[in-house]
């Protein structure tokens, strides 16, 4: 049962620009969204899935992962329910499949055990 929706993603040549959003479809966990951790994780083609950024509920803190320190920033507007992911200088190691997920504790990673909320994923392919 799919809960989180994302959109945005695409095929960009290298140095290209895509934004990311993430949205629920439906009420997580009898919470609002605004009270969940959100993050992004992606996974290449033979790949482990790794995090990518996250972001506290009032989004006043943000983790990135060191790739992709400087040049993907992670936003949220709880107003409109929506989590963002800037993602700029793009290059072929970006390539994956973008995924964001959400849960009520934690961060920048949920803790062990917790439930955790998961799209189907965007994929982002960087290619001349």
């Amino acid at each position: 049962q799919v809960q989180l929706v994302e959109s945005g993603g695409g095929l960009v040549r290298p140095g290209g620009s895509l934004r990311l959003s993430c949205a629920p479809s439906q009420r997580l966990f009898a919470s609002p969204f605004s009270n969940l951790y959100v993050g992004w994780f992606r996974q290449a083609p033979g790949k482990e899935r790794e995090f990518v950024a996250a972001i506290s509920t009032t989004g006043r803190i943000t983790k990135v992962a060191d790739s992709v320190k400087g040049r993907f920033t992670i936003s949220r507007d709880n107003a409109q329910n929506t989590v963002y992911l800037e993602m700029n200088n793009l290059n072929p190691e970006d390539t994956a499949v973008h995924y964001c997920a959400a849960w009520s504790s934690g961060f920048p990673l949920p803790r062990e055990n917790d439930l955790v909320s998961w799209g189907k994923g965007t994929l982002v392919t960087v290619s001349s």
